[in-house]
């Protein structure tokens, strides 16, 4: 189902901060070597948001990579002496997001670790001191990523899950893939848990700000 009415959606890029050239260029690049695959990009203006989000909260701590347009958003919204650990297992697509986080001359402020996610988070300290995370990963694992980012979280921090809406699928029971399954039982769980207080946001396929209280 179309969670964004495409006539919507035109209208809500024309009344956002344009993407710059660099970003542009990115999602044109990314669109010719990733074929299908670039729909893991975020849009425009959900970049747009996250950069805004990262202002308001400081450092942050990415999980999930792929060309690098999310954490290019992400780092420019960070103050002086913010850091970025970005985590991914493509050395593929990462390569491109090298290359574009030294144009943006970002490069200082992002750390790739190419390993599985859970093991890079598992290896950070057991303490609440992230600012701010963004989960944009494999869907059956969010979970987990869930839970190893909101323990080391600092009152008042924040964590972005993207695509909690899954095309519309969580809402409908019939739909029970892997993927969707976790997304659910997911949702589920932030909705009542006590340690956050949390809004889904029907931004482009779903967005949840889950703050630590």
């Amino acid at each position: 189902m179309d969670i964004v009415n495409p006539l919507v959606s035109d209208y809500l890029l024309t009344h956002c901060t344009p993407a710059d050239d660099l970003l542009r260029e990115l999602a044109a690049e990314t669109r010719q070597v990733t074929g299908d695959a670039a729909g893991m990009q975020v849009s425009p203006d959900e970049g747009r948001l996250l950069t805004m989000l990262a202002r308001l909260a400081g450092a942050r701590r990415e999980v999930g990579v792929f060309t690098g347009y999310s954490s290019i958003c992400i780092a420019r919204g960070l103050p002086d002496g913010g850091h970025v650990l970005a985590c991914d297992v493509s050395e593929k697509w990462t390569s491109i997001a090298r290359r574009y986080w030294k144009r943006a001359g970002l490069e200082e402020r992002i750390e790739l670790r190419i390993a599985p996610a859970l093991d890079t988070l598992r290896a950070l300290p057991a303490e609440p001191v992230l600012d701010l995370a963004f989960i944009d990963a494999d869907k059956s694992n969010y979970p987990h990523y869930y839970e190893e980012l909101v323990v080391r979280l600092r009152p008042g921090g924040l964590i972005i899950l993207d695509n909690v809406l899954r095309g519309g699928n969580v809402a409908d029971p019939a739909v029970q893939d892997g993927g969707t399954v976790a997304m659910r039982r997911l949702n589920d769980l932030i909705a009542g848990d006590g340690r956050v207080e949390s809004v889904m946001l029907p931004v482009r396929d779903g967005v949840t700000l889950a703050r630590r209280r």
